[in-house]
């Protein structure tokens, strides 16, 4: 019988087997060891066997296939979740100039503790109040310019900056003598005060001091003229007979000096000094050390005492002493720029305050640097002229062009500031 094949009439009986590997199950048929298979079927069955489990273990490593997701332009390409990619970026181009290099920050500096400093540098200026007024009228002079004025400065010609009139609001203290001395003295002194107390506006601020053995302040500055004029109403009986002058004085200046601005005293009164414990010398020294202050005064008791020393009643001692206090008055007025008056009648009154509120309301503000600058403590002298365009004094007439004589009335100095003030 040839090989490999089966007798005819003869069927082979098989036997199923079943085998798993890895995973997949596998079924082969196994033929009897007798039983004969045609060589071609024989090896077919042998490479199915090979082949299948390497299929089996292909199938199972293969990833299954991802769904496409619509393209979107601006997303990028196609990723997994799992990977986040982004546009590339256009390389810059080679013919771009490279950037400026940034400016070195400043190192900031603190101050020790966190303390704030301040510098400040100051620059000596002078502002220096004038009144020209003509010596017959005491009228006051308007339309002066700033080359009509000539200011010396301990004999140095200062330059003149600026000029300018000034009419604001003043800001007064009443010092008022009010001793048991004379009924006359006391009398002229309550005119003065109440004919200045109507000269008054209403954006005046106004305090009332009355002296004799020392000061009473009956009211403080205010604008309200019912408390000024119930304070001057309250002046009905005096205290003591004395009449201390330079205290009084040195203590309103030592007030004054903590209110800024401009500031005015109109001292009524006789202008004698009996007790003060201030000489002559040291107030002298104080009004030249105190700045801004104007000084106005008004005598007392000059009716009577020219009545009396025409009677031969007033002796040659009390003579010097209401001479020296007269002297004393007009020096305070002088050196401050003020005016001093001594009436002699009551209607005199309207006209001296009238004239005193022209000078505080009206005047010229000159304001200089001194060529001076130095900060020594020093006083320095000053004096005011007026010159025409040529430099040389100026001449003032009237309609008829007669000759009119006027008085430039300044302070005669102030007192430079120390270096450490």
């Amino acid at each position: 019988m040839p090989f490999g094949r089966t007798p005819p009439g003869k069927a082979l009986p098989t036997k199923p087997l079943c085998v798993q590997q890895d995973g997949v199950k596998l079924q082969m048929m196994i033929f009897p060891s007798r039983a004969y298979l045609p060589v071609p079927a024989l090896l077919l069955a042998l490479g199915l066997s090979f082949l299948l489990p390497a299929a089996a273990v292909a199938q199972q490593q293969q990833p299954p296939p991802q769904q496409q997701k619509p393209a979107d332009d601006s997303a990028g390409p196609d990723t997994d979740t799992g990977t986040i990619v982004l546009k590339k970026k256009k390389e810059a181009d080679d013919n771009t100039p490279p950037p400026a290099p940034a400016a070195p920050v400043e190192p900031k500096v603190k101050n020790p503790n966190n303390e704030t400093y301040s510098i400040r540098v100051d620059v000596p200026i002078v502002n220096l109040d004038v009144n020209v007024v003509l010596d017959k009228t005491h009228q006051f002079v308007p339309g002066l310019k700033a080359p009509n004025f000539l200011v010396l400065e301990d004999g140095v010609p200062q330059t003149v900056t600026t000029v300018r009139m000034a009419q604001t609001p003043i800001t007064a203290v009443m010092l008022l003598e009010f001793a048991s001395n004379s009924y006359y003295f006391i009398r002229d002194m309550q005119n003065a005060s109440y004919t200045f107390f109507q000269t008054l506006r209403p954006d005046d601020y106004i305090a009332v001091i009355t002296y004799d053995l020392r000061t009473h302040i009956l009211t403080d500055f205010t604008n309200n003229k019912q408390v000024v004029g119930d304070a001057l109403s309250s002046l009905m009986i005096p205290g003591f007979s004395d009449t201390n002058l330079f205290d009084a004085l040195y203590e309103t200046l030592d007030r004054l000096t903590r209110i800024e601005g401009r500031k005015y005293i109109i001292l009524i009164g006789t202008g004698r000094d009996t007790f003060s414990r201030i000489t002559l010398d040291k107030i002298l020294a104080k009004v030249k050390a105190t700045p801004n202050v104007t000084i106005f005064t008004i005598g007392t008791g000059a009716l009577v005492r020219e009545l009396v020393d025409s009677q031969g009643g007033m002796g040659s001692i009390a003579r010097l002493d209401y001479l020296q206090a007269d002297n004393q008055m007009k020096t305070f007025a002088r050196m401050t720029g003020g005016l001093s008056f001594n009436p002699m009648f009551q209607g005199a009154l309207p006209d001296v305050f009238a004239q005193i509120n022209d000078s505080i309301r009206n005047q010229y503000v000159l304001t200089y640097r001194p060529t001076n600058n130095k900060n020594d403590g020093s006083y320095r002298r000053i004096q005011v002229k007026l010159v025409d365009n040529e430099g040389h004094p100026l001449q003032m007439q009237d309609e008829k062009r007669h000759p009119l004589k006027y008085s430039v009335i300044a302070r005669d100095g102030y007192r430079a500031k120390n270096e450490v003030e």
